[in-house]
């Protein structure tokens, strides 16, 4: 029973071995810089190729050699996923902890499933998504998508806000220009959407002018509602994004200084040497063997007694 226990502490810890070697030969060329360079040169080159297939003609002209680079580009973008899954072989969890990771992953593995192939539609606007993993190669980038992100919880507020604020106007200009100007005003939606477009102040100028000519109150409605639309709630909303930003700036900053302190403490990993022949494993299987070799030695010393 010790032998078994013993046996299977022993495998546990060759194949532990195993996968902290393999971590760390797939981190050292994941986080090298060539490797970087060359997984964006291939976002490129798959953004390039989507706009060549706009041009029908030349889709048509160059079906086959586009088909195969795309496979090709398939092909990379797999080989990088398993490469950095590779590279967390001896923790596993921290690799799906990482959204960049997941996002990757699911837009590779999106690709192979029959649903995906079926519907061109739908396999063009996964190619399209490779496109936005140039966020993951450029830390701006990255720190808006990131603040993009991060606002999401700010603007439903001033979502609701406005659009609360739409449907109070827009009723009271159903109540009081409803009559007189039925073509922006005649229902509930035909204002809404009459106040939204003058969001932009597009058409103001001609919509006071025709308030006034209804009712002398028009100017106030129509000043209070571009005061509180265009200049309040919009600069609230700036106000949300650039703090959201500041956020965002914060939190990668802070992990890069986190990531940079694990680095400087973590000690260098200790590559094992490659073993095709399986001889680390046939030297513990003879140490076992001459093991209970001794054993039996010993048990038959005491029988002989």
């Amino acid at each position: 029973m010790n032998h078994m226990h013993r046996s299977i502490r022993v495998s546990a810890s060759v194949r532990a071995g195993r996968r902290r070697a393999l971590a760390a030969r797939a981190s050292l060329l994941v986080d090298a810089r060539w490797f970087s360079v060359a997984v964006m040169a291939a976002i490129l080159g798959n953004a390039v190729l989507l706009g060549v297939e706009t041009y029908s003609g030349l889709a048509q002209r160059w079906q086959e050699p586009l088909a195969v680079l795309e496979s090709c580009f398939l092909a990379l973008f797999t080989c990088e996923s398993l490469l950095r899954l590779a590279a967390h072989a001896d923790r596993p969890r921290e690799f799906f902890r990482n959204p960049w990771n997941v996002f990757d992953a699911a837009v590779v593995l999106f690709a192979f499933l029959p649903v995906t192939g079926d519907n061109t539609t739908l396999l063009r606007l996964l190619r399209l998504f490779r496109v936005l993993r140039t966020a993951r190669f450029l830390p701006q980038l990255r720190v808006i998508v990131t603040a993009l992100g991060k606002c999401l919880p700010g603007t439903v507020s001033f979502l609701m806000v406005g659009t609360l604020l739409l449907y109070v106007y827009a009723m009271v200009g159903w109540l009081c220009f409803g009559a007189a100007d039925p073509q922006h005003y005649g229902s509930l939606g035909r204002a809404v959407v009459t106040l939204f477009i003058l969001m932009s102040l597009d058409g103001l100028g001609d919509a006071v002018h025709t308030g006034l000519l209804i009712s002398p109150w028009s100017l106030a409605y129509f000043g209070s509602y571009v005061l509180l639309n265009s200049f309040l709630l919009v600069n609230l909303l700036i106000g949300v994004v650039i703090n959201s930003l500041e956020q965002a700036r914060d939190s990668d900053l802070a992990e890069r200084k986190t990531v940079r302190r694990e680095a400087e403490e973590k000690p260098a990993p200790e590559l094992e040497p490659p073993d095709p022949f399986g001889v680390h494993d046939r030297i513990l299987a003879a140490r076992l063997a001459l093991d209970d070799a001794e054993r039996l030695i010993q048990m038959s010393r005491l029988d002989s007694r």
